[in-house]
């Protein structure tokens, strides 16, 4: 090659060079760990520090409408307040504190708490106080076994609104029969969602229950915040997809991060007349996810179980944990929490978790 061929070559590779060296630091960074930071982001803390902890309310995040999340469902941003993207891996565990006496406990700090995993202790990476929006999908029996106790479901179920949603958490409504039918897309219109309560017809039909918990957790799903299923129903269930029983129904409340409060009526005193065994699945629904089940009889019952949902919600303590590799692999892993710090206290919090291998349909 003589010496002008190599001049000219030589220019052209350093100008090739230039441009990949250009174009590649125009790229945005990225953590290895998958998680986005912004620039105003602090180094991370040294060997040896605690993990972060929240003394103020987290600002709550920004909540995508189903239909904005499927037509984006790459969009990862997160406003101007917030300061990581949370992993998918991320298993938050709701947890509610209370004393002796049935009181709430206030002010414990990340410290004061011991979560293990299948019987290991392991590290919370953050916690945080329930102040955080709410996104909610009544499931509302409309099928014939509850025509007896009609009027006091829908009492149930509008005075439910009136006293749990606050003004920055929402509410869907499924009718449940022998189909399942979304009736109220999702609002904050207190008074809208009890017009869609006032107005359904006298119950008919069987009861598909378990499709209406499915139902509820595809709807759920592309919500942030915290998600919350109540079932207002006398928890039997009678024609729900084969493949959506019990078993399968309580293995996808495991998977998704979704608690389940359960108001059940229809339910009478006589034992003979009563279905335990719904009772028992609706029981077990709650007790796996961290929410709750009453069987109020009355009024004045319902304001107390009311009461006490609102509180549930108002007062948790939300723990963050990022499961290891090996706790990734779509099996069922148990969930204790306790208060290491504290006598004679309660918690009640989810049981257990399932990181799915892939999206279930």
């Amino acid at each position: 090659m003589n010496k002008q061929l190599r001049i000219l070559f030589y220019g052209a590779t350093a100008l090739a060079v230039s441009a990949t060296w250009c174009s590649l630091n125009a790229l945005p960074a990225h953590s290895q760990s998958g998680r986005q930071k912004n620039t105003k982001v602090s180094p991370s803390p040294t060997p040896g520090t605690r993990p972060r902890q929240s003394t103020k309310a987290m600002p709550p995040p920004p909540v995508m409408p189903p239909a904005a999340a499927k037509s984006n469902p790459n969009n990862n941003t997160n406003g101007p307040d917030d300061v990581v993207r949370i992993s998918s891996h991320l298993v938050p565990v709701p947890a509610t504190v209370l004393d002796a006496h049935g009181a709430a406990v206030a002010n414990l700090r990340i410290e004061d708490f011991e979560l293990t995993v299948d019987g290991e202790p392991k590290p919370i990476s953050d916690i945080y106080r329930a102040e955080t929006p709410v996104r909610m999908a009544m499931l509302f029996d409309n099928s014939g076994s509850l025509d007896a106790s009609r009027d006091f479901e829908k009492r149930a179920a509008m005075r439910f609104f009136r006293t749990v949603m606050r003004p920055l958490d929402q509410a869907a409504i499924y009718s449940v029969s022998t189909t399942v039918e979304l009736s109220q897309p999702m609002t904050s219109d207190v008074a809208r969602l009890e017009r869609t309560i006032d107005s359904f017809p006298k119950p008919e039909g069987a009861t598909s229950l378990y499709d209406g918990v499915f139902a509820a957790l595809t709807y759920l799903k592309p919500y942030t915040g915290r998600r919350v299923i109540v079932i207002v129903s006398d928890g039997r269930d009678t024609t729900s997809r084969l493949d959506h029983d019990f078993e399968s129904t309580l293995q996808r409340l495991s998977s998704d991060e979704c608690q389940v409060y359960v108001v059940q009526t229809g339910v009478y005193d006589n034992a003979n007349v009563r279905d335990l065994a719904a009772e028992r699945r609706m029981q077990e629904f709650a007790a796996q996810t961290g929410g709750a089940a009453y069987i109020p009889k009355s009024v004045n019952d319902l304001d107390d179980t009311f009461a006490q949902i609102s509180a549930d919600l108002a007062q948790q303590y939300i723990l963050s944990y990022y499961p290891a590799a090996d706790k990734r692999d779509g099996k069922y892993h148990l969930i204790t929490v306790r208060v290491k710090t504290r006598q004679n206290t309660r918690v009640r919090a989810r049981k257990g978790f399932m990181v799915k291998t892939r999206d279930q349909a």
